[in-house]
């Protein structure tokens, strides 16, 4: 027998605690609305070390450290964060009804905050998670590569996705080197493309990988090494939208939820934000769709309520 639903139901369920979802308990708690926010704790902002591009903070600010003060913010005004997965939803009527890991959730109205997925490089999570913590093994170019600024810079991968990083990485450094993981080659146009820029391509794919050291040592299947002083994995990633499959919402390409310019996606009463709709994958991009999905979500509830004017 299904669980019951809650007896009477909140105005918004946020699913995703990054800055997108944060954001808008933060817009919404203050907004007196009842929300709940359930996250995994999966996202990709405490995994930075320390981020420099994000404004109000000159000398940088730990991913972890900003999400928890954002937490302690929305908590502030009312906001309800539970750790734990939303595995189902679905619509019953005018509200939405998901399943969690500490029993059904109704609301009003939903936000899908539920980001993306880098997909990494085979090493263990411990060994992953030291790579990432002293700057060694990276994923957002556009966040960090300034403090990368003449070093030798890998990239990790074979295809045109790489090669795009590697050439945005260009910049940076003119020590730049891609290699693959499995042993794909790029095409003449692309190859000349490389070539033209002055990035290495290594023809061998990576059979080993060791961080241990102060530099990233990469052993390649032919049996030499390559080394350098950082590791770029470009490998493409995957957009966490099974909830918006599961109602049917619009997705762009299959992937990114599609909205319009308030956050709104397509089935009514259901928002979205963050990097599961735009693909800058940037902290401030996520905290400014989530604010102005949070304004949406209540200028609709306020409708619905008849307190906006005709």
């Amino acid at each position: 027998m299904p669980d019951a639903p809650a007896a009477r139901p909140i105005d918004c369920l946020i699913v995703g605690g990054g800055p997108a979802g944060l954001t808008a308990a933060i817009y919404l708690g203050r907004f007196h609305r009842k929300v709940v926010l359930v996250d995994k704790g999966e996202g990709r902002l405490k995994m930075i070390p320390r981020s420099h591009n994000h404004a109000g903070y000159p000398q940088g600010v730990v991913g972890a450290d900003l999400l928890e003060n954002m937490a302690d913010q929305a908590r502030r005004y009312g906001a309800d964060l539970r750790r734990g997965e939303v595995t189902g939803l679905r619509r019953d009527g005018r509200l939405f009804t998901a399943q969690t890991d500490a029993g059904p959730i109704t609301a009003r109205t939903v936000l899908l905050a539920t980001g993306v997925v880098n997909h990494r490089p085979p090493v263990p999570e411990d060994v992953h998670a030291d790579a990432v913590d002293r700057g060694l093994l990276r994923y957002c170019p556009i966040c960090d590569a300034f403090e990368q600024t003449g070093k030798r810079i890998g990239v990790l991968g074979g295809d045109r996705h790489a090669l795009a990083e590697a050439l945005f990485l260009r910049t940076y450094s003119p020590n730049i080197v891609m290699i693959s993981l499995t042993g794909e080659g790029l095409g003449l146009d692309a190859q000349a493309q490389a070539d033209a820029a002055g990035i290495s391509v290594v023809a061998a794919p990576v059979s080993g990988f060791d961080f241990s050291g102060d530099r990233v040592v990469l052993t390649l299947a032919d049996g030499q090494t390559e080394v350098m002083d950082t590791l770029y994995a470009a490998l493409g990633s995957h957009t966490r939208n099974d909830l918006g499959r599961m109602l049917g919402t619009d997705l762009v390409g299959g992937q990114c939820y599609a909205t319009d310019p308030h956050q709104r996606a397509s089935l009514d009463g259901v928002y979205a934000a963050g990097d599961a709709v735009d693909g800058l994958d940037q902290i401030g991009t996520a905290m400014g769709t989530g604010s102005r999905a949070a304004v949406a979500i209540h200028n609709d509830l306020r409708d619905q309520e008849g307190q906006t004017l005709d």
